[in-house]
Parts: structure tokens; C-alpha cells; sequence
């Protein structure tokens, strides 16, 4: 096993986790429909996220190449995969009983910690960048980090309905369009 073999494990096990918390969530709002409100932005923001883990796990196959690592190296990517697992968590309630669950109310009660958590993800990506490749990508790279701790830290500070659910779908054409921009294909 090579060097980034070795290191992906744990980074792709974070990952797994990551999307099971995800899908697990998605199917305890199906499986408890007759009893949950639905708010579709939450469920917006865990397909999102779905594919936001995805996209994380796609793109670290471009350090495969890479056979010396540093602990810094190691310890931003292992961040990043452990800050998605949390913003995983945060998306849908883990719990589901006879009473009604509220999709929205659960959303805004987590709406800080989870679009805090979003801005900490986005940062770690960004520091990531000079950490593994010495400088920071290219325009189209940055501008869409900025946008997105742009919409974060709004998303983090406002309770407007409008907003959350405008967001919601510009982050995720915006996304959509990062990931052919820059990840279309596997190097």
C-alpha cells in the first residue's frame, strides 16, 4: 500500500460515515412521513451534502500521486472530512418518535451551528489549498469559496425563510457547476 493508500482510509471511512448520516437521515423522514413536517430546505441541504461528500472523496484521488506527506498535510484533509461528518449530523434529526417532527423547526433551532460549520468546511478547503499545494487555486476556485462564506455567513446570521431556501438552491446549481468546472474528470 502506498502512502496515499494509507492515509485514505481514514479519510474515506469519515466520508462513508459521513454519507450514512446522510441517507440514514433521508430515510427516517420517509419512513416517518406520516409523522414529519417537511421543510424542504433541510432535505435540500442533505442532498446537497450528499453530493458535496462525493465531490470530496472524487477529488482526493488527485493526491494519490503525492508520496510525501507532513503531518499538517494529513491534518487538514482528516479536518475537512471530519467537519462534513458534522455538518452531516446537523442536516436532519437523528431521532424520530411518535410525536410530530418539525423539519423547519429543527433546521433554524441547528441553523447556526450547521452554516457555521459550512464556513468552517469552506476555510479548511481553502487553507487546504496552501497547505498541500502552496498557494491558493485559481480565480474560479476562489470565487466560489467567497461566495459560499459569503451565503454561509448570512444563511448563519438571518432567519428568513426567503433566504434559506433561495440559498438553498443557488448553492446547489453553484455547486453543480463548480464540480464541471473543476472535477468533471478523475486525475
Amino acid at each position: 500500500m502506498d502512502e496515499f493508500g494509507y492515509l485514505a482510509v481514514i479519510l474515506s471511512i469519515i466520508l462513508g460515515l459521513s454519507v450514512t448520516q446522510l441517507l440514514q437521515g433521508l430515510s427516517n423522514v420517509i419512513n416517518a412521513r406520516d409523522r414529519v413536517r417537511i421543510y424542504w430546505p433541510a432535505i435540500g441541504w442533505a442532498l446537497l451534502l450528499l453530493v458535496i461528500d462525493i465531490q470530496a472523496w472524487w477529488s482526493m484521488f488527485g493526491y494519490r500521486g503525492r508520496h510525501t506527506w507532513t503531518f499538517l498535510q494529513f491534518a487538514i484533509l482528516l479536518l475537512e472530512t471530519i467537519l462534513l461528518y458534522l455538518l452531516a449530523a446537523l442536516a436532519l434529526p437523528n431521532a424520530f418518535s411518535a410525536e410530530i417532527v418539525d423539519l423547519r423547526v429543527n433546521y433554524f433551532r441547528h441553523a447556526r451551528w450547521f452554516f457555521g460549520s459550512f464556513l468552517a468546511v469552506l476555510l479548511v478547503s481553502l487553507v487546504k489549498n496552501v497547505v498541500m499545494s502552496g498557494s491558493l487555486q485559481g480565480p474560479f476556485d476562489l470565487s466560489f469559496h467567497l461566495f459560499w462564506i459569503a451565503g454561509a455567513a448570512i444563511a448563519a446570521a438571518t432567519r428568513s425563510d426567503l433566504f434559506h431556501k433561495g440559498f438553498v438552491c443557488v448553492a446547489g446549481v453553484s455547486f453543480i457547476v463548480y464540480i464541471g468546472a473543476l472535477f468533471a474528470e478523475l486525475h
